[in-house]
């Protein structure tokens, strides 16, 4: 965990961040001077600096966009993150292989027990489900909030409808298996963390499709922050005369955004003792899961995550690892192991050292985010992406300040991992068709071929008029969370590849 900066060293930070420009011509006295005075104590008053070339519209906007700044919050991570940089850190190691459930060792009678843990703590109503859904679909050709994407399936359902619909199975499995004859229903709380550039189209998308069958009440939207984009040396970007440049403070501003909006404290009202965290954009993503949820359970600890095995040793996918001899288990980024660390194996094991792939599959305890949240904010250290920033002066040099959802776990005083299969709970959607990996086609596939082996294992057959690789069947979220219960449905029928099989 970093250490805070001390106040000799922030100043010093703060006094080489400053560079002299001319006063803003806004006379003594004027209703606006304050809101200068204060800009000049953090040394942000260059913000002013074409305010004689202002329409009066364009000052009110200008003074608006000021004043709904946190100065002192957005000065303190500028700072401390500045600061934090090229700080030694300790050395990494291998994750202890007493950290990991891996699929390997898992017995019949450990998923079994998970899954009935599970499944009571759900219909308990011990469990509430964030989705990070700041995202748009940019990168796939669309404008529209990464989760209205419809990746090709048969069905034509949207990644929301995927995901509403696999809450909706849980729910019913739950209450089939613990209700003993009681009617009462069970309801998993969906906490959807949205951008301001996607909030009120998600929130439309959910209206107009009745929620998907869910309660609207059991919904909650909230936003995640934003930070001004920043140059090298601290100061504020102008994206245009009159408004800063902004950016989504990252996935891992969730941590934040759920304190300021109180839902900790919705959580807590609601008898939540357990938070499952995901992704949009993956299809595969198994929402609310029992099994999980179980071990997380068994296991006592203070957060948990998926892992899937790197592919291959130069993958450039994040890994956890555990920072010092002793220490917390965190992610590192690919870039952070060299050729020799990332091909190194265990002689025991047969796998690379360095093998656990992070996913953005989290369970947390509700206790543990507000630790996660308050020291987030106390600390406030962010990363520092360098990115071309549109500014008064075109594309510029300067950094996004951002935290990222594993940020957390260097806060926990235990993480457990759990190995799951790539091809069972991982189809990523990044990239446009066309692309070479984690596309909305890839993504397609991997969802048929695995419902495919669901439907023969239960007994079903399949015709298809084009390759098998190439096409499959889709099951409903509906009518199976994991491939259970599709006997009745399944055995002795044959069904024409592709399709969707539902209730």
């Amino acid at each position: 965990m970093m250490k805070e900066p001390t106040t000799t060293e922030i100043e010093e930070i703060g006094t080489s961040a400053v560079t002299t420009m001319p006063p803003p011509s806004l006379t003594t006295g004027s209703p606006h001077q304050a809101l200068v005075e204060r800009l000049k104590d953090y040394g942000q008053e260059d913000v002013f600096a074409l305010w004689d070339e202002l329409s009066p519209e364009e000052r009110d906007l200008l003074l608006r966009d000021i004043e709904n700044l946190d100065l002192p919050r957005i000065d303190r991570i500028t700072r401390c993150s500045l600061h934090s940089q090229g700080l030694p850190v300790a050395a990494i190691e291998p994750v202890p292989e007493n950290c990991v459930s891996t699929v390997d060792e898992r017995t019949k009678e450990d998923r079994e027990k998970w899954w009935r843990m599970g499944l009571k703590a759900i219909y308990e109503g011990k469990l509430g489900v964030v989705l990070l859904s700041g995202g748009q679909g940019t990168r796939l050709g669309s404008s529209d909030p990464k989760g209205c994407y419809n990746i090709g399936l048969p069905s034509g359902k949207s990644l929301f409808q995927i995901q509403a619909e696999r809450i909706l199975c849980v729910q019913r499995l739950a209450a089939q298996a613990m209700s003993e004859g009681s009617t009462r229903p069970v309801t998993i709380q969906w906490y959807i963390m949205t951008s301001p550039f996607t909030h009120e189209p998600t929130q439309k998308f959910f209206d107009s499709h009745k929620y998907f069958g869910l309660e609207p009440d059991q919904v909650t939207f909230f936003q995640q922050g934003t930070l001004p984009c920043i140059s090298k040396d601290g100061k504020f970007i102008m994206e245009t005369p009159f408004s800063l440049a902004k950016a989504p403070d990252g996935n891992g501003g969730v941590y934040a955004a759920l304190q300021s909006s109180r839902l900790l404290e919705d959580m807590a009202s609601r008898g939540i003792k357990y938070v499952d965290c995901y992704g949009v954009d993956n299809v595969l993503v198994r929402v609310a899961d029992p099994t999980f949820l179980g071990y997380f359970i068994d296991k006592g600890a203070a957060s948990a995550a998926k892992v899937v095995r790197k592919a291959y040793p130069q993958e450039k996918v994040g890994v956890f690892v555990r920072r010092g001899k002793g220490g917390p288990l965190t992610v590192v980024e690919y870039t952070e192991l060299d050729q020799s660390m990332a091909s190194a194996t265990n002689q025991q094991t047969g796998r690379l050292q360095f093998c656990w792939s992070n996913v953005c599959l989290h369970m947390f305890t509700l206790d543990f985010l507000n630790q996660v949240a308050n020291g987030l904010e106390k600390d406030s250290v962010y990363h520092l992406a360098e990115k071309k920033i549109p500014s008064i002066n075109g594309f510029t040099e300067g950094l996004k300040l951002e935290q990222f959802i594993f940020d957390c776990f260097p806060y926990a005083p235990s993480t457990a991992l759990f190995e799951v299969l790539r091809e069972e709970e991982f189809a990523p959607v990044k990239n446009a068709n066309g692309s070479n990996f984690d596309t909305p086609e890839s993504a397609r596939l991997l969802v048929l071929r695995l419902h495919t082996r669901w439907v023969i294992a239960a007994g079903g057959f399949l015709t298809h008029s084009v390759p098998l690789y190439a096409t499959g069947v889709e099951v409903s979220p509906l009518c199976s969370y994991a491939g259970e219960n599709l006997e009745a449905i399944c055995r002795g029928r044959t069904f024409h590849a592709p399709c969707e099989i539902s209730l």
